[in-house]
């Protein structure tokens, strides 16, 4: 049911000035900001897309120009000082990304830009960094005030272009350029903040740049992005009412950033527009077919992402020369935290996990559809295993399986030989198992080993055993035999033992 007489809904509008001056209804992020400008010099923050990077970015924009009565109603209202007014050189990338050439364009563009809004002067010249430094100097020299700069999105150059890896290496060296400038002109700078979706490694962009400070994983600012429960059941509450917040929260709360678990705007936003419908709002935007290559490209075992653990490699990030495909999915949202666990001899691991309904099912489905190319009869095989999972039918659940291995093209084994290890069938199971939205771990520890796949429907437990062999009792004889099904006897739910061979 849609409700009336409520402030509108700031869907696709990541300007606070339009926000506040059209009343649309805003998340009060302002204590945040107010901690990280009074704190910080140099910082950088990565988020998945469309979590509210850039919004929070354009904040800090009207908080140093000094535009106080945006923020009547705000936290920082009466508590930051805006009669100082500094001035600000916003960069943002977008626009064709795809050459090196094309970067270079929209890098002048964006200078130009700003020395129009700002009214300074510098030389045309070929080196953009020349420009920026120009820019920056004359900024402050006609204000007489430090210069605030901001940039969004500012790996979207290497990003879009993971898939031709030459251009993506060519607009690192480009951009590393670019923000290199940053570090020389420190004395006209009073803050500089960059956002992104990955943390790329400091020597591979941030050459020098040794003062940013990373908070993509600093507790304080844990919900700088993003909507809190809180959010959902105060501020929003007017706007879901009849709705079922707990199978909202299953759909799409779940992201962590090491302090409360929030959900992504965009799903919120989307869904309430959306008449209450549960549908992939966030995933849809754009989806991971790089990643899913990587996937087929390093066999990678997909069970694993139920249930990974990773080491400060999370904070040390990546670079293109050297990919982690843990570490990719983390940051652009198919994988979140879990938990950090200091361990006893030092150091700290993070447990990752999947973070919700929509990632689950929309990120498989995609598996399903580019990696082993079922999109056509995909939706009849997964109404067949659920039901058969739900009315607990191991027979019918044995023929969904035969179809779903039959149909799969020969051409998919024409230049390997996946077909000969357990990894594989255990992949294609476990992934649509996960397409179904249901609760699964992957290598599943017990006292006396891993069980290769549990999953948890209603009130019934699979447990799953993948084996490679002539001997069709090896998988079932192996769940008995260590006993796997043990750790959830007290659970009282009908425990089914699934032996695959």
């Amino acid at each position: 049911m849609k409700i009336n007489k409520l402030k509108k809904l700031p869907i696709g509008i990541q300007t606070f000035k339009k926000i506040i001056e059209d009343d649309y209804l805003y998340i009060d992020k302002t204590k945040i900001a107010l901690e990280l400008i009074e704190n910080n010099q140099y910082v950088f923050l990565s988020r998945p897309r469309r979590f509210g990077k850039s919004l929070f970015l354009s904040t800090l924009k009207e908080i140093f120009e000094g535009n106080k009565e945006l923020f009547k109603d705000l936290y920082i209202y009466d508590k930051w000082d805006f009669s100082i007014k500094y001035p600000v050189i916003k960069i943002s990338f977008s626009g064709d990304l795809r050459s090196g050439e094309s970067l270079k364009k929209v890098i002048f563009s964006m200078l130009r830009d700003n020395q129009t809004k700002l009214e300074v002067e510098f030389e045309s010249t070929d080196s953009f960094g020349i420009c920026l430094k120009e820019l920056i100097v004359n900024t402050h020299n006609k204000y007489n005030q430090k210069v605030v700069v901001l940039i969004d999105e500012y790996d979207k150059a290497i990003l879009d272009n993971l898939d031709q890896m030459e251009v993506a290496q060519e607009n690192r060296e480009i951009i590393k350029a670019l923000y290199s400038i940053l570090k020389d002109n420190d004395e006209y700078l009073k803050f500089v903040f960059l956002t992104g979706v990955s943390k790329f490694s400091k020597a591979s962009i941030f050459s020098g740049l040794n003062m940013l400070k990373d908070i993509s994983l600093d507790k304080r600012f844990g919900n700088i992005c993003g909507y809190t429960q809180q959010d959902i059941e105060t501020t929003f509450k007017p706007y879901l009412v009849d709705v079922d917040l707990e199978k909202l929260k299953l759909w799409y709360n779940g992201y962590n950033f090491l302090k409360d678990d929030v959900y992504n705007p965009f799903d919120i936003l989307l869904f309430i527009d959306g008449d209450f419908l549960y549908d992939n709002y966030w995933f849809t935007t754009g989806t991971p077919s790089f990643l899913i290559k990587l996937i087929k490209q390093y066999n990678y075992f997909l069970p694993k992402l139920s249930n990974i653990t990773i080491g400060e490699k999370l904070l040390d990030s990546f670079d293109i020369d050297n990919i982690d495909l843990e570490v990719i999915l983390y940051q652009a949202g198919y994988l979140t935290i879990d938990k950090m666990i200091e361990k006893e001899r030092g150091g700290i691991e993070y447990s990752l996990k999947i973070p919700n309904k929509e990632v689950k099912m929309s990120l498989n489905d995609s598996i399903i559809d580019l990696l082993f190319k079922q999109s056509t009869d995909k939706f009849k095989y997964q109404d067949n295993i659920y039901d058969a999972l739900k009315q607990a039918n191991l027979k019918e659940l044995k023929n969904a399986l035969t179809t779903i291995f039959a149909s799969i093209p020969y051409t998919n084994f024409t230049k390997n030989n996946m077909q000969l290890y357990e990894g594989f069938y255990a992949s294609i199971i476990y992934t649509y198992l996960q397409s179904l939205g249901l609760d699964i771990i992957g290598e599943d520890i017990s006292n006396q080993g891993r069980v290769d796949l549990s999953t948890f429907i209603a009130d019934k437990i699979y447990i799953i055993e993948f084996k490679m062999s002539t001997n069709k009792s090896n998988a079932l004889a192996q769940i008995k035999d260590k006993n796997y099904a043990q750790k959830y006897v007290n659970q009282n739910k009908d425990i089914y033992l699934v032996g695959i061979t």
